[in-house]
């Protein structure tokens, strides 16, 4: 574990590197492209002025020195926009990112999981033909369409839930459980698809190992090999792949937070990009790599609960 929290703050440091880089490489002043946001090209001497003030006239070395002791100490910096502090705003936009990405986590696991162990236990059948060919629908719509088609049916011809927007938990819970519900199953189905089909290969392959010969050749129960041998041991490769799905939807919901009118951080990250705000886009993005590494952290110590072979 202490090795692998050390390679994770390498990891962190690297990619903070990394995107400072790769911001300092883009061509283009981003001073001028800032005030040039109008068409009209800006005065040479106001360009000068706010290169100044955002420190970019310094030497790259110790833009880069005061940039990483910003980070220890927590500060992203300030958006271009409004001088409002970047971290503020990132604290008030993930944990609705996350909401969403904890819903359809929960719903990949509760029906992908059951559904994709059935389906191998039943290989051939016609419920593994139906539930694979369902597996397959879901993952070819994308997740807008979905998004879409779920608020025609349960939003405008049903009235189930509302059609979109946000309301926080504090404020009316239901209505912000109802709010989240859409938004957060429209990821779901496509996870859930992912996590069935991990879910039976993996069932399928550890069904043909020895150990589980053995222990149906000693008359072990179905229900206790399924339960304490087969299901534990395929849970590995399906971990990982739910741990880099998520990892992956952590900036990738714009999609979704568009179609249901929820603010969270993806929709923050394409308006920054499509003002040029530097320290926005650098901050969230950071951030989004952090929790990154810190899932991949987490996958890896819960190998070590799954398998007692990977803590020797």
């Amino acid at each position: 574990m202490l090795r692998r929290i050390g390679v994770s703050i390498v990891l962190v440091w690297v990619v903070a590197t990394v995107v400072f880089m790769a911001i300092h490489l883009v061509p283009g002043d981003p001073a001028e492209l800032l005030l040039s946001q109008g068409g009209a090209a800006p005065d040479p001497g106001v360009v000068a002025d706010l290169r100044t003030q955002l420190g970019l006239d310094r030497p790259l070395l110790a833009q880069y020195a005061d940039y990483m002791l910003r980070l220890l100490h927590g500060d992203l910096g300030q958006s271009m926009q409004d001088d409002s502090p970047v971290t503020a705003e990132i604290v008030r936009r993930l944990p609705r990112t996350l909401e969403l990405l904890l819903v359809a986590a929960l719903f990949s696991v509760a029906v992908g999981l059951p559904a994709g162990t059935a389906a191998a236990m039943r290989r051939g059948s016609a419920f593994d033909r139906i539930s694979s060919a369902t597996a397959g629908l879901a993952l070819a719509v994308p997740v807008f369409v979905l998004g879409t088609l779920m608020v025609m049916l349960f939003a405008q011809m049903l009235r189930w839930v509302p059609a979109g927007g946000y309301v926080a938990f504090a404020r009316d819970p239901l209505q912000h459980l109802l709010l989240l519900s859409m938004p957060g199953l429209t990821i779901g189905v496509g996870l859930a698809a992912v996590v069935f089909r991990m879910t039976r290969a993996a069932v399928l392959d550890v069904m043909l190992r020895d150990y589980v010969r053995t222990a149906r050749a000693k008359g072990v129960a179905q229900r206790r090999i399924l339960l304490r041998h087969v299901v534990r041991t395929a849970l590995m490769p399906v971990v990982t792949v739910l741990a880099l799905h998520l990892g992956t939807l952590l900036g990738g919901t714009v999609l979704v937070e568009y179609v249901f009118n929820w603010p969270g951080l993806s929709g923050l990250l394409v308006s920054a990009v499509n003002a040029r705000d530097y320290p926005e886009v650098v901050g969230i993005v950071l951030v989004i790599s952090v929790l990154f590494v810190a899932l991949n952290l987490a996958v890896d110590i819960l190998y070590g609960v799954l398998d007692p072979r990977v803590r020797r």
